[in-house]
Parts: C-alpha cells; structure tokens; sequence
C-alpha cells in the first residue's frame, strides 16, 4: 500500500507543502502507471499530514515502512516504481 501525503489537516483543506508541489496530481500518474505494470495488487491513497513537509511532497510504501521525500515528477514515481517492482527501495528518496 502506497500513502501519499495530500496535507490535510484536521477540520481543513489541504494546505502544506505536498499539496503544494503536486502530490495529488503524482499520485494519479503513479495510478495509471501502477496499472500499466501490471502491478493491480498495490494500493495507493492519500493521507493527511505526514509531518515531514520540509522534506515533501513525501509518501509511505507500507509494509515495508520505505518513507519517500523529494519526488517531484513523473520521472521521480517512475524510479521508485521501478525499485518496489524489484522489491527494494529508491535510495535516492529515502527520508531518513
């Protein structure tokens, strides 16, 4: 399952720094890219606040607990797509 922060704060619209930086439209492209790989078993959604905006937009691959920042393109979900169909993380995202 794949958790993309979205920057929803309790009783209000999203507003930190994920959402600014397009979170949500990556998150659809990684949808349709998940489908294109044939990959229908994984999930994706998005989360309020993950509370690392000054290292977002950022998501969370679980259960393998792999926290991701700084991915800003297509280009960036297509490297970490292609490290979780290997079964490993994209180092270069990883929070630590």
């Amino acid at each position: 399952h794949i958790f993309v922060c979205g920057s929803y704060r309790t009783g209000s619209d999203s507003q930190g720094v994920c959402s600014k930086k397009d979170s949500l439209q990556l998150l659809q492209y990684m949808e349709r890219e998940l489908s294109d790989r044939g990959l229908a078993d994984v999930l994706v959604s998005s989360t309020g606040c993950l509370k690392v905006c000054d290292r977002g937009p950022a998501m969370v691959i679980y259960p393998e607990n792999w926290w991701y920042g700084r991915f800003e393109s297509e280009a960036d979900i297509d490297n970490i797509l292609d490290a979780l169909e290997d079964g490993r993380p994209a180092d270069a995202y990883l929070l630590a």
